[in-house]
Order: structure tokens, then C-alpha cells, then sequence
């Protein structure tokens, strides 16, 4: 959506609210005639800044403008009909009344220039966040895929946790990561792990070694951003890295500090924790560079959650953490897509509409076998989650296990 249109659709309920401008006319109206009706000692035209003043409410600075024009006009038509237009009275409510007219039309400027600029600046994050985190397909090869994010930060719709997926020549790669931090000053670190992730990720034979190679690459550039931000802080990123063979039932996994993903089968929720989590990826001095794979069956129907720690450590008001495998044992035989809209709401709902920090998801369900058009490895499928396209129906009968 382009800057112009953004800051149309900021502007759109003021736009349908014009008719209200009737309200600040009749004030006017019935104010200047009630004033005109009443003794002479008995002052109404002062309440005349009532209409311009809530004209803004629903409308820009021009017709705040006009209305204001017709309320100074009416004041003006009540000095002269009422008293006496030279009465110093007079003279000083029009001066008073076109002073504070003037100061609420240079508020609604400067008002709608604002939203403009929120509008270009909302434009400019979009943007960041299609090329960073582009929507992953509804369906890659046998995986049906389903995605959330939620950023922490008002007005933006990226920050510190990431995610995307790439096709390799037997299978495809996912990653979801989380960079320490959140919001727009984890932008940059986030871009980094993605970029080098969809550059290498089909050139290792395994994750442990595809894990590896990122730490020590990535461990040098957030070197550079710390000392570039002045944050002394230490800069990490804790990721998952999944692999999910085409033709075999299984996942495997190499966790990098992160949370331990889900796998949901046969209404029951269980943590793919069986291995230890090996240090975030930029701390390999803290490790001895090796990297850990596990893998776990993973079956037609079989549905694996990824997530990272905005979600198990949302609270409620009472402190409580969102119990993301107890509530997602309940929606086990849903689709991809309805699993996430399902922990979108809840998890919404269990913080009261507010979270402290980015939240991601990834929800991938192994479908049966179809025909799998190969792929470039290292290249993403096309597609998007608003207007991806499902393959056809099976050309036959899946596989015997």
C-alpha cells in the first residue's frame, strides 16, 4: 500500500464522519439565534468556539477552516444586529473567536501532517518486513505451512524474531529465531541470520554443520552492530533449525538456545526436548562449535509447532505464562492455518490484547504424499499465505510405510 493511500485509509473514518459537520452548523445556528432572542446584557457568542473546536474530531483543516469561518461570520452578525458592531464587547469576543479559530486549524494541520507521516513510516516497515520475513507458502512440497507474527512495538509489524524456510534437492529447511531484543533496533540483526540462512542453508549436508557455519558467521557481524548501537550488552540469536525430508518421516532438528518446538499427534502435545539445547548462534566461544541433531518421527498428519519465547513467556494479569502445549493439545486435528489463528486469538486474549514482547509462529503439518516439482535449492517456493496455490490431487495412492 502506497503513502497516499495509507494516509487515505488513516483518514477514511474522518472522511465517511462528514455529515457530522451538521452538528457544528446547527450549534452555530442555533447559538447565534439564541443570542440575538436574549437581552442585550446576556453575551451566547463566545460558545460559538464550541464548533469549530470539535470539528476536528471528524474532519481535516479545511472544513475545520470554513466551519470556523462561519462561526467568526456569525459573531460578527450578532455584534452588528445586537448592541452595536463598535461596542469594544464586540470587537474583543471576534478578535478572541478568530485567534482561537486560527490556533485550531494550525493543530489540524499539523495534526494531518502527522498521519502522514505515520502513514510513509508504516509504508517504509512494511516494506522492511516483505523483504526480511516474505510469507512463507501455504504448501512446500508434502508440508502444509501456516505462519503468525506479532510485534511488540505499536505502529510496526516487524522486530526481533524471524523466520523462513528454503527448499533443498530432497526436502525443505525451515528457520525461526530470535534476536535478543525487540522492535525496530533488532531489524538489522534479524536480517542478517535470514540472509545468510537462504544463501547457505542447501550447501551443508547436515544442520549441525549449516548451524555451525552460521554461528561463526554471524558471530562477527554482531560484533559490528554492538560497537555501531554502542551496546554493551552481548548480542546473540536463538534459533531452530528443522529439516523435513520429502520422502522420509521424519524431522530433524538442531536447536540453538531456543524454546524446544511441539509436535502435536493423536490429540497429545509433546516437547521435542530429548536433546540439549546447544548456545545461541554469536556465542560460539561458549561452546565447542559443535552442534547437536536430533530427529524425531514425523508422520502424515503429524502437525510441528515452532514458536519463539513471546508466546510461552506472554502473561496475563495475574502473571501467569500462556500455556502454549496444554491449549494447543486441544486444536491437534485442525489444519495449519486454523492452529494459528486459534493461538492468534488465545494468545491475544490470555494478555489482554497487549504483548511486551515479539511473538512468531510456524505451523507445519506433513500432508499426504503428492507430486513435488523440484525446486532450485536454495530457493524459496513461490507463493504466499493471501494468495498461494494448493497443488493438485494426488496422482496416486500415498506410499507404503
Amino acid at each position: 500500500m502506497g503513502v497516499r493511500a495509507r494516509a487515505a485509509h488513516h483518514q477514511q473514518p474522518r472522511q465517511r464522519s462528514t455529515a457530522l459537520v451538521l452538528v457544528p452548523l446547527a450549534l452555530i445556528a442555533v447559538i447565534t439565534v439564541v443570542d440575538l432572542r436574549s437581552p442585550t446584557n446576556i453575551h451566547l457568542g463566545p460558545l460559538l468556539v464550541i464548533a469549530p473546536a470539535l470539528t476536528p474530531s471528524f474532519a481535516g483543516p479545511r472544513l475545520t477552516a470554513l466551519v470556523g469561518g462561519l462561526a467568526i461570520a456569525a459573531q460578527v452578525l450578532i455584534a452588528f444586529l445586537h448592541g452595536g458592531f463598535t461596542t469594544s464587547n464586540h470587537i474583543a469576543q471576534i478578535v478572541a473567536l478568530t485567534a482561537l479559530c486560527a490556533l485550531i486549524v494550525t493543530f489540524t494541520a499539523i495534526r494531518d501532517h502527522r498521519v502522514r507521516q505515520l502513514a510513509r513510516a508504516q509504508s517504509v516497515a512494511e516494506a522492511a518486513q516483505r523483504a526480511l520475513l516474505r510469507p512463507l507458502p501455504e504448501r512446500i512440497g508434502p508440508l502444509e505451512i501456516a505462519t503468525m507474527y506479532l510485534a511488540a512495538e505499536e505502529e510496526t509489524q516487524i522486530g526481533g524474531d524471524l523466520y523462513t524456510a528454503t527448499r533443498t534437492r530432497d526436502g525443505t529447511r525451515m528457520l525461526i529465531g530470535d534476536v535478543r531484543g525487540k522492535g525496530l533496533a533488532a531489524v538489522g540483526e534479524s536480517a542478517l541470520l535470514v540472509s545468510a540462512f537462504r544463501l547457505i542453508a542447501a550447501q551443508h549436508d547436515t544442520l549441525a554443520d549449516l548451524a555451525s557455519t552460521l554461528d561463526h558467521n554471524v558471530g562477527r557481524y554482531l560484533v559490528d552492530f554492538a560497537q555501531e548501537s554502542g551496546d554493551t550488552a552481548e548480542h546473540f540469536i536463538t534459533a531452530v533449525l528443522v529439516d523435513l525430508p520429502d520422502d522420509e518421516p521424519v524431522a530433524h532438528l538442531t536447536n540453538c538456545g531456543h524454546p524446544p518446538p511441539l509436535l502435536l499427534r493423536d490429540g497429545r502435545t509433546l516437547a521435542v526436548d530429548s536433546v540439549p539445547a546447544a548456545p545461541p548462534l554469536g556465542v560460539h566461544a561458549l561452546g565447542d562449535g559443535k552442534y547437536p541433531n536430533e530427529s524425531v518421527p514425523f508422520d502424515v498428519g503429524d502437525t510441528l509447532l515452532l514458536y519463539t519465547d513471546g508466546v510461552t513467556e506472554a502473561r496475563d494479569q495475574t502473571g501467569e505464562f500462556y500455556p502454549l502445549g496444554e491449549r494447543a493439545a486441544h486444536w491437534t486435528k485442525c489444519s495449519p492455518e486454523a492452529l494459528v489463528n486459534h493461538v492468534r486469538r488465545d494468545l491475544l486474549a490470555h494478555v489482554g490484547r497487549r504483548l511486551n514482547d515479539d511473538a512468531a509462529v510456524i505451523a507445519v503439518r506433513r500432508a499426504e504424499p503428492t507430486t513435488v516439482h523440484p525446486t532450485e535449492p536454495g530457493r524459496e517456493s513461490v507463493g504466499s499465505q493471501s494468495s498461494g496455490s494448493r497443488p493438485g490431487p494426488p496422482a496416486g495412492p500415498p506410499a507404503p510405510r
